[in-house]
């Protein structure tokens, strides 16, 4: 049942719902979808207030063939992701509602499956043998060394702290930390999670096998479908409206939200939570004042901080240990932030080129990377079309470097400073085809770059309880979800990691006695490991 809430400064009443979510990314969207699922809520009851006019956060996918194809970023997926396919499977497809999302992301990956020939590439252009892992025996004394030591004693450490440095020469690391997004100076905790989350894919690190993408870019797959699904069971979303802060109820141990500030176009308002209501928030945001840039235009790097969903959190922080360190993942724009960029073409002498140069049709050779590139650039090429409205005739493709503060090999200058086309010349000179076919590929195609200030903050040096719990101790009815929100076992940067923590957010605030499916663990399996042991061998 609504209730009229204190009317706001325009005089107009305003409705709340029980549920309300605080942001609009992949982890309040499946919090919509578990609490009509599994808790048996009246869509009408659930409100999503997101700060921006897009719904699905880092899920952004948009443009057009006339002016370009733009988004942050690209997530893969493999079978062992429970929870997200456990959520989809609810969902209908937008392009064949007789199948759900899951059977349509399932059917994709069977039509185009992963098999990457040329998943490194050498400064000269030549294809390194990226079977070969390049480890010496005191590389894997301390990889193995890391697998196994107890999370509590790596806090504080980087990786760094824990490998020699032809660690990070090797082709394992090279291989890995480009499919996940690390970097040398992040998080032990976070590398050594990763390893043991995904141990059963070191055996085919090289060629990617099991790894897939959604049928479309994950909008259009997974957002739009999504969508669609909570508006037909009436969920509301208020576009355009910042949380400022939230108001507790004063005295005792409990943490019980009473209120909700907001701002929107109409100024300041205030939403009062009634007994019974939950709040579910969404703490930080890892695409958090991004920036684009253009053919002519660089990107930039904004360090403003001035993101509703980081403001939200420091606010609620100060003076409350349970609410986590903003300031860990934050605080530090060097250590988080790298450049992608997306690559609309109206030439098919673009993918004859790279069909050729990596040995695998338009979507399945997977990631290749430019080993010693400054940038550390990595393209993927996807299969089309990409979008649901692009042409025959327009391909999309995709790519990002992890040191964007570092000058490029053939344009001087660093990666976030250049523009579109700096950029895709700087990835036709490490590609090195004929500069008749390099001038036409450029002509015909719009690359739009995108800085991200945080993409990997979540990666960044932390210890425990710098994450607050999905649900702090003694709290009543607030929960934190996403990237953000502690949660053993499973690993963040990952569209798994936002689905989870919103199934424990509404299974624990509704008492429900259920759990997420569990995290899937390849080190319990015999044949992982010994699959894992001749990788390190290899």
């Amino acid at each position: 049942m609504t209730r009229p809430t204190r009317q706001r400064h325009s005089e107009k009443a305003f409705y709340m719902s029980t549920h309300i979510f605080v942001g609009g990314g992949i982890a309040s969207v499946a919090g919509a979808v578990i609490l009509i699922r599994d808790g048996n809520v009246a869509g009408k009851d659930i409100v999503i207030l997101e700060e921006s006019h897009h719904m699905g956060g880092a899920f952004d996918a948009h443009g057009n063939p006339e002016t370009g194809y733009f988004m942050s970023g690209s997530r893969m997926f493999e079978a062992m992701y429970r929870c997200t396919f456990d959520l989809f499977g609810s969902i209908p497809s937008a392009t064949d509602p007789t199948i759900s999302v899951t059977e349509e992301t399932k059917r994709a990956a069977a039509r185009i499956p992963w098999d990457a020939k040329t998943r490194l590439v050498n400064r000269d252009g030549s294809i390194p043998d990226a079977h070969t892992m390049g480890f010496t025996e005191h590389d894997r004394i301390n990889l193995v060394t890391l697998i196994g030591e107890p999370e509590g004693l790596l806090d504080g450490k980087r990786i760094t702290d824990c490998f020699t440095p032809h660690f990070f020469e090797t082709n394992f690391w090279l291989e890995w930390c480009t499919l996940f997004a690390f970097e040398p100076w992040h998080s032990a905790i976070e590398f050594r999670r990763y390893l043991r989350r995904f141990v059963h894919h070191f055996s085919t690190i090289d060629v990617q096998h099991d790894i897939y993408r959604t049928a479309y870019n994950q909008y259009d797959s997974m957002i739009a479908p999504a969508m669609t699904w909570l508006a037909a069971h009436g969920v509301q979303v208020r576009h355009g409206v910042r949380v400022e802060d939230l108001g507790f109820a004063a005295g005792g141990d409990a943490i019980t939200v009473t209120s909700i500030a907001t701002l929107g176009a109409d100024g300041p308002g205030a939403i009062a939570i009634a007994p019974g209501d939950r709040v579910y928030v969404t703490n930080g945001s890892m695409t958090a004042d991004k920036t684009f840039g253009s053919m002519t235009a660089a990107p930039g790097i904004d360090t403003s901080n001035h993101s509703g969903a980081w403001n939200l959190w420091e606010k609620l922080a100060e003076g409350r240990p349970a609410f986590g360190n903003p300031a860990v993942f934050n605080g530090d724009i060097a250590e988080s932030a790298w450049i992608s960029f997306t690559v609309t073409v109206r030439d098919p002498l673009f993918l004859e080129l790279m069909e050729r140069f990596s040995g695998g049709p338009a979507g399945t050779a997977g990631l290749i990377t430019f080993k010693q590139s400054s940038w550390l650039l990595t393209l993927s090429i996807y299969h089309q079309p990409f979008f649901p409205n692009q042409p025959k005739d327009v391909a999309v493709w995709w790519g990002y470097g992890l040191f964007h503060d570092r000058p490029g090999d053939f344009v001087k200058k660093p990666m976030a400073d250049c523009s579109g086309a700096e950029i895709l010349e700087e990835v036709l000179g490490h590609l090195r085809f004929a500069a008749t076919d390099s001038a036409a590929v450029l002509a015909a195609s719009i690359c739009i770059p995108c800085a991200m200030p945080y993409i990997t903050s979540q990666f960044r040096v932390r210890k425990a309880g710098d994450r607050p719990l999905v649900v702090p101790e003694g709290s009543t009815n607030l929960a934190f979800i996403g990237q953000y929100a502690e949660q053993p076992d499973d690993v963040v940067f990952t569209v798994e990691y936002s689905i989870r923590s919103a199934m424990t957010a509404v299974y624990t605030l509704l008492g429900l006695d259920r759990a997420p499916p569990p995290v899937y663990k390849g080190l319990h399996s015999p044949q992982v490991i010994v699959d894992a042991i001749r990788t390190l061998h290899r």
